[in-house]
């Protein structure tokens, strides 16, 4: 059963999008991740794009070495994986790697291309594999991942619409992020930038 898409909305409203605006204000994009526990989604680790310190720590890479430098930590098993970005090749791969059997995006591929002007994802996608945008399977061997837009959608009125309006807030949020990000990328050492 997928998870509650009102408590992963106030996961990144509350605990992604600060660490967030703190990673933008460096320099950094606006990618950023958490890990829940299944049984009550509780926060374990909240995480953001470190890519000024090494391009390599996208927001998921970032939270996952977070994650394993905890002195104690659960099992991916018992985890969900929530990530404000569709994940790219790269934290698909470590979050594969990693064991977790989900993972839960709020922005698509085509999102981080199209309104934040970032199309690396699917670039990478078409370039390397030969997929076109949604290409590849959402649901394999491996993991689940689940549109959180898609769980919004699904809920019953009047849940629904506030989750909508709370997206909305969210967006607006990102929107102003990913404005201070290219007007300031130039002043960065981002390859992909």
């Amino acid at each position: 059963m997928p998870a509650d898409p009102a408590r992963l909305l106030q996961v990144i409203e509350d605990d992604v999008l600060p660490l967030t605006e703190r990673g933008v204000a460096a320099g950094n994009k606006v990618f950023g991740a958490a890990l829940l526990r299944k049984s009550d989604l509780s926060l374990v680790i909240a995480g953001t794009n470190d890519e000024t310190d090494n391009p390599l720590l996208h927001g998921e890479i970032n939270t996952l070495n977070r994650f394993y430098a905890l002195p104690e930590r659960p099992p991916t098993s018992e985890l969900v994986f929530l990530t404000t970005h569709e994940p790219c090749t790269l934290c698909m791969s470590a979050i594969t790697w990693a064991g977790f059997d989900n993972y839960y995006y709020f922005y698509s591929h085509e999102d981080s291309r199209d309104a934040f002007a970032i199309p690396h994802d699917l670039k990478i996608l078409k370039e390397l594999f030969g997929l076109e945008p949604g290409g590849y399977r959402r649901t394999n061997e491996f993991w689940t991942a689940y549109a959180i837009r898609d769980l919004v959608d699904a809920q019953p009125e009047p849940l629904r619409s506030d989750l909508r309006a709370q997206t909305d807030r969210i967006k607006s949020r990102y929107a102003a992020l990913s404005e201070q990000y290219q007007d300031t990328k130039g002043d960065n050492d981002i390859p992909l930038a």
